[in-house]
């Protein structure tokens, strides 16, 4: 019967998955991600690779529970399909996880380095690795469980959210090695001085956060009048021919709606809101037009639109700005696409794989294109792009005053994932020390401050709208500049360590 039962190694690993996944939003308690690994620590040397996977098996399980809802509801998969690709997607993010720990336990063995010097660097590396692998899936960042600890996340300025996933980790690494060196009754094992270094890194996180935060770093000279629309439109709804005309009037009254508190400079609807292509004319297209006319503001909504070139046609995920004397003033399409949900991967070998969700063709990647709006620049980053440091980043170098991101996410049902979306767009905040306005389908709809504040937000699953002031124009620091130096330096200082193993990596 024992052999059935899972042993200490597999417990310990999976309780950590499981404390890591609980920081995040939704239970969103950020204490337990700077403890939570101890016990995969205080195990991993004893199964390495294994250890590290099933921590990450169970955390990645727990943190996407989510990717059922869209694939069984949206994506029309049985149950059991949905749950096998749910599962190999959590198997392949615990290849990171796994990774980590084997690296770790490879260089204590054959090196004697601490956990505390190698584990923090290796992970950082790893996360960066992520980012960009097979198209990259950065969701669930270590550093993005401490989205609600404000003065401790301003340092994302500096090193973007890897500083925080490096400090995490070196915390959990001083803590386990401490914990080793009890058990074991060998004080000489003690880390002392990896403890007094990590207690220093923290304090002087903390120190430059409750600085930052005395600081006007949310002040500016010029504002906008902004308001953000969330239609809460249902996904089974939207793309139906004969609601269109109720899509369109929804959006249009909520927007009047807001122009009534005050004078808009900005109304600013979410990806896809017009569910038709905008471009092609129509009475619904001179309906939108006359918003503009109406409320004297700007006006920026999502909208799907297509090229024609020699090569055929080619659909785009795009966001439209107009004036306020409705010229269209600019698009700006999506660059970083879902895979298996706006494009297939290697879809011309790939004939028989299917896109998961319904739409309206396979979509082509677009380009960074700030759009003018009265002698500044926006940045519009739509749906999961804002999960992309690097994007972000790209639209502050290229003169965008203000970002604004624009998403759908009733993809993800009453589920823990719009808060989590909602999380990773506070550090594009901090990150460029910008403002950024957010407008989502059915929610979460947000106005963030340069600080990470989030100043006002609306409820999941209701027709609403916000206004409020937003800055125009961006601070950047150091990360602005330095972009993601830092974790790429640790993904070849990661190298460089296994390389030092050679001989022995098939001992």
């Amino acid at each position: 019967m024992r052999r059935f039962l899972p042993d200490r190694v597999t417990c310990a690993s999976a309780l950590s998955g499981l404390l890591l996944a609980c920081a995040f939003p939704l239970p969103d308690y950020t204490v337990l991600a700077w403890l939570g690994l101890i016990p995969l620590i205080l195990v991993m040397q004893h199964r390495p690779f294994k250890s590290g996977f099933i921590a990450g098996l169970v955390f990645f399980a727990v943190t996407l529970y989510w990717v059922n809802i869209v694939m069984t509801t949206y994506g029309h998969l049985q149950l059991a399909i949905s749950f096998l690709l749910y599962l190999l997607l959590a198997g392949y993010l615990a290849l990171f996880w796994g990774t980590a720990t084997w690296a770790a336990c490879r260089l204590k063995e054959f090196r004697n380095y601490s956990y505390a010097l190698t584990l923090p660097v290796l992970w950082v590396a790893l996360e960066f690795l992520r980012e960009f692998l097979l198209t990259g899936f950065p969701w669930a960042t270590l550093g993005y469980s401490q989205q609600a600890w404000l003065t401790m996340i301003q340092s994302a300025d500096l090193f973007g959210v890897y500083g925080l996933s490096y400090l995490l980790i070196l915390s959990n690494a001083v803590l386990g090695e401490s914990a080793l060196a009890l058990r074991r009754k060998l004080p000489q094992e003690f880390p002392a001085k990896a403890i007094t270094a990590a207690v220093l890194l923290l304090l002087l996180n903390y120190a430059y956060g409750y600085w930052s935060l005395q600081q006007e770093l949310d002040v500016r000279d010029e504002t906008l009048q902004t308001a953000v629309v969330q239609g809460n439109i249902p996904q089974d709804q939207k793309w139906r021919p004969e609601n269109q005309i109720n899509t369109v009037k929804t959006y249009r009254g909520l927007s009047l709606q807001a122009e009534r508190t005050g004078a808009l400079d900005l109304i600013i609807w979410p990806e896809a809101a017009m569910p038709f292509y905008f471009q092609d004319g129509g009475r619904l297209v001179n309906t939108i037009a006359e918003l503009p006319l109406e409320t004297g503001a700007s006006l920026l909504f999502g909208s799907p639109a297509y090229l024609r070139d020699p090569g055929g046609v080619r659909y785009l995920n795009s966001a439209f700005l107009l004036s306020s004397t409705a010229q269209l003033l600019g698009r700006s399409d999506k660059i970083h696409l879902v895979p298996f949900g706006e494009y297939v991967p290697l879809g011309s070998y790939l004939p028989f794989v299917n896109k998961l969700v319904a739409g309206i063709g396979d979509f082509t990647p677009g380009e960074i294109n700030p759009l003018p709006l009265q002698g500044h620049q926006i940045g519009v980053l739509i749906c999961y792009e804002v999960i992309f440091p690097e994007l972000a980043r790209e639209y502050v170098r290229q003169g965008s005053d203000l970002l604004v991101n624009i998403t759908n996410d009733a993809w993800f049902g009453n589920s823990s994932a719009p808060w989590q979306h909602l999380a990773m767009a506070r550090f594009r905040a901090i990150e460029n020390r910008v403002w950024l306005a957010r407008a989502a389908n059915t929610g979460v709809s947000a106005f963030i401050t340069p600080s990470g504040r989030v100043m006002e937000q609306t409820g999941l699953f209701e027709a609403a709208f916000l206004t409020g002031e937003v800055g125009m124009g961006a601070r950047p620091g150091l990360y602005s500049h330095m972009g993601d130096l830092v974790p790429g330096a640790f993904l070849l200082i990661s190298l460089l360590w296994l390389l030092q193993t050679r001989r022995r990596f098939f001992d």
